[in-house]
C-alpha cells in the first residue's frame, strides 16, 4: 500500500499557504501615528488636499507623508511625540480656515502599497489593546414612548382642528393620550374619524360623570416600532455627536432591544466624552408672556396664568412664556459657534430647516416689537440607591438662555447669545448639529484603557502566545520525532492562517481574542495527538507502516470530527449570547477550529505522504 495525494490536493494546499501567507502579512509591518482630517460637509479632493498641504506647509509643520484616504486627509509621522505636537496645530489652523474641519488623532496602517491594492490589511485592534474609552448606554424606553404619545397629541390636536371635530382637552400621560369631550355624541363623532385616520391606535371609551374621555394608546406592533425607532435614531445621533468629536475608527453597534455599545479608540477624556453622548439638549423658542410683574407675582404665588408657563432664567430671575412653542431644536439643520459682533459675547447661528423657517417668520412678523425667549433643555441622569440597588433617575433641567427683543422678521437663519462661555456655545451648537436624541440614554458600564497599558497587553498577549507556541513545539518534536515536526509545521500553518483570516475580515482583535488564540495553540495539536497515536496502535497490531498511516487517519477522524463540532457548536453560544470581549474569544476560538481541522488532517496528511508516500518503509520515526 501506498500513500498518496492527487496534484490538485498539493496545488490546493499551496495555494491556501500562499494567500494566508499574504494576508498574514501586513500585521508584520506595524502601524504610523497620523492625524486624520475629514470634513463635515464637503466631499475631499485633489484639490482639497493641496489647499489643506499648502496650509499646513505655511506653518512649517514637520510631517512624514499626506495622502488622501477615501474622504480624509492623512498625515503620518515618525513618532507619537511629533503627532501629538502636530495635532494641536493642525486642529488651530483647520478651525480658522474652516470650522467644519474635524481633527483626530489615527493610527495609520505602514502597510506597502503592493499588499493595500490586494486589500490586505492588518487586524483592527480592541480598545484593551490600542487604549481608548468605552460606554455600555442603555435607552430610557419609558421616556421615548412619552415623548412619542406628546408628538402624536399634537398631530391629534391639528387633525381634530381640521376635521372640525369639537373636544376640550388632549393631554398626553406616560402610556395613554386622553381626549376629553363635553358630550358622548361629540366623543363618538371624533372617534369614527379618528379611527378611520389612526388605524395603528387602540382607542377606548371612558367617561366620570363630568365629561366624556377617548384614550388612545399604542398596540403592541407600533410600540415594538417605536421601540426600535429609538435605539436607532439615537445610534444615528451618536455617530453625528462621535463625528463632531473628531475620532477616528470609532465603533457604534446596537447591543440587545435597548442597548448600544460605543467604543472611542485613543479617547482618554471620559468626562467630555460623556458629556457630549450622552446629553439630550435641545432648544424651543416661545414668546414671552406679560411683563416682569407679571414674572414676580407668578414666582411668589407658583401660578403662572392659563397659556403660560413659568421658568428661571439663567441669571435666576423669573419669566413666564407662551405655552405654544414657535420652533424647537429637532428643527434646526445647522448650527456654528461664534462671537457676537456687538456685544463680544459668546453666541451660536442657528440655520432651521424649511418648516421651521416658515413658522419663525410667520411668528416673529407678527410680533415685531415683543420679546421672545430661547429655552434650553437637558435631561441628566442621577443614580439613586432603591432596594440596596442603584438605580438611575432622570432629571430634566430646563433654562431660560435667552430673552430678546424681536426687532425684525426671522427666517431660516438667527443668531442667538445669553451663553456663559465659549464652550457652552461650541457644545451647544455641537448638540444641535448632530441632532437630538430620540430619548435619554444613560452609561450602565464604563471602561477607559490608557495607550502605554493597551500596548503592556499587546507585549503580554504577543509572548503567551510565542511561549506556549514554542513549548508546544519542543513537546512534540521530543515526543514524536518526525511526525512532531510536521504537527509543529502545521501549528505554524494554523497561526498564519488565522491571523490571515482576522485581517481579511478586519475583525476586532481584543484580549479574549489572543486567549482564544493562546487556547487554539494547545487544541491544535489535539488532532495530531490523536491521528498519530493511532498510527502508533496500528503499528503495535503488525500493520505495515504505510497501512498504519492510512487507518491512522481514516480511523481517527470521527473521533476529532466529534470533539471539534461540539467545541464549534460551544464557540456559537459564546458568540450568540455573549457581549463584546466574549464574542471575541468565540470569533478566534471558531477561525481556530476550522484551521486547525485543515492543518491537522489535510497539511499533515499531504506532508507525511511526501515523506513516506512513495517509499517502501519498514519503520516510522514517531
Amino acid at each position: 500500500m501506498v500513500n498518496r495525494y492527487a496534484p490538485w490536493r498539493y496545488f490546493l494546499l499551496v495555494l491556501i499557504v500562499v494567500v494566508g501567507a499574504v494576508y498574514a502579512l501586513p500585521n508584520l509591518y506595524g502601524e504610523d501615528p497620523a492625524v486624520q482630517i475629514s470634513h463635515r460637509v464637503n466631499l475631499i479632493d485633489e484639490a482639497e488636499l493641496s489647499l489643506v498641504q499648502s496650509l499646513i506647509d505655511s506653518e512649517n509643520i514637520d510631517y512624514r507623508s499626506i495622502e488622501l484616504e477615501g474622504n480624509n486627509i492623512l498625515l503620518r509621522f515618525d513618532s507619537e511625540e511629533g503627532q501629538l505636537r502636530a495635532a494641536g496645530d493642525i486642529r488651530a489652523l483647520m478651525e480658522a480656515t474652516d470650522s467644519r474641519y474635524t481633527v483626530a488623532l489615527n493610527l495609520a496602517p505602514a502597510t506597502p502599497e503592493w499588499l493595500a491594492a490586494m486589500n490586505a490589511l492588518p487586524m483592527y485592534l480592541g480598545l484593551d489593546l490600542r487604549g481608548g474609552v468605552h460606554f455600555l448606554m442603555e435607552v430610557d424606553m419609558e421616556s421615548a414612548i412619552e415623548k412619542s404619545l406628546q408628538r402624536t397629541a399634537n398631530e391629534l390636536r391639528s387633525f381634530l382642528r381640521e376635521e372640525k371635530q369639537r373636544y376640550r382637552a388632549v393631554q398626553s400621560d406616560s402610556d395613554r393620550i386622553a381626549i376629553r369631550f363635553t358630550d358622548a355624541a361629540a366623543r363618538d363623532a371624533a372617534r369614527l374619524v379618528l379611527e378611520e385616520e389612526y388605524r395603528d391606535y387602540v382607542f377606548t371609551d371612558r367617561e366620570d360623570g363630568r365629561s366624556w374621555f377617548i384614550d388612545v394608546s399604542y398596540n403592541e406592533t407600533t410600540l415594538d416600532e417605536e421601540r426600535r425607532a429609538a435605539v436607532e435614531q439615537n445610534i444615528s445621533t451618536l455617530k453625528n455627536r462621535v463625528n463632531e468629536l473628531g475620532v477616528a475608527e470609532p465603533v457604534i453597534q446596537r447591543q440587545g432591544d435597548s442597548r448600544v455599545v460605543v467604543q472611542l479608540p485613543g479617547v482618554q477624556d471620559t468626562v467630555r466624552a460623556k458629556e457630549i453622548l450622552g446629553a439630550t439638549a435641545t432648544l424651543e423658542f416661545r414668546l414671552v408672556h406679560g411683563s416682569f410683574t407679571d414674572w414676580s407675582a407668578a414666582q411668589a404665588t407658583g401660578k403662572a396664568p392659563i397659556g403660560a408657563r413659568l421658568y428661571t432664567q439663567s441669571n435666576g430671575d423669573p419669566v413666564l412664556l407662551k405655552r405654544s412653542v414657535i420652533a424647537t431644536g429637532d428643527q434646526v439643520v445647522g448650527a456654528a459657534s461664534g462671537i457676537d459682533q456687538q456685544s463680544g459675547t459668546p453666541d451660536v447661528t442657528i440655520t432651521m430647516n424649511a418648516k421651521g423657517a416658515d413658522r419663525m417668520a410667520e411668528i416673529t412678523r407678527d410680533n415685531i416689537g415683543k420679546p421672545m425667549a430661547v429655552v434650553f433643555i437637558e435631561d441628566k441622569f442621577e443614580f439613586e440607591e432603591i432596594d440596596g440597588e442603584l438605580r438611575p433617575k432622570r432629571r430634566t433641567d430646563t433654562e431660560v438662555i435667552n430673552v430678546a427683543t424681536i426687532r425684525d422678521q426671522l427666517s431660516k437663519r438667527f443668531h442667538i447669545t445669553g451663553l456663559d462661555s465659549t464652550r457652552e456655545a461650541r457644545d451647544l451648537a455641537l448638540l444641535l448639529r448632530a441632532g437630538a436624541l430620540r430619548a435619554p440614554m444613560v452609561i450602565i458600564e464604563e471602561r477607559t484603557v490608557g495607550p502605554s497599558l493597551g500596548q503592556e497587553n499587546i507585549d503580554r498577549g504577543f509572548m503567551s502566545v510565542m511561549v506556549g507556541f514554542a513549548l508546544v513545539l519542543v513537546f512534540m518534536a521530543v515526543y514524536y520525532k518526525v511526525f512532531g515536526l510536521v504537527a509543529n509545521l502545521a501549528l505554524a500553518l494554523n497561526l498564519v492562517l488565522m491571523v490571515a483570516v482576522l485581517s481579511l475580515f478586519q475583525a476586532t482583535l481584543t484580549l479574549p481574542g489572543i486567549a482564544g488564540i493562546v487556547l487554539t495553540v494547545g487544541m491544535a495539536v489535539d488532532a495530531n495527538v490523536l491521528i498519530f497515536e493511532r498510527i502508533r496502535e496500528e503499528i503495535r497490531l503488525g500493520n505495515t507502516p504505510q497501512a498504519a498511516i492510512f487507518a491512522g487517519y481514516e480511523k481517527a477522524f470521527g473521533t476529532i470530527a466529534d470533539a471539534n463540532i461540539t467545541t464549534f457548536i460551544a464557540a456559537i453560544v459564546l458568540f450568540g449570547f455573549g457581549t463584546g470581549p466574549i464574542q471575541g474569544f468565540a470569533v478566534t476560538l471558531m477561525i481556530g477550529i476550522a484551521s486547525s481541522m485543515f492543518t491537522a488532517i489535510f497539511g499533515t496528511r499531504a506532508v507525511i505522504n511526501l515523506i513516506y508516500g512513495r517509499k517502501q518503509v519498514t519503520r516510522l520515526a514517531i
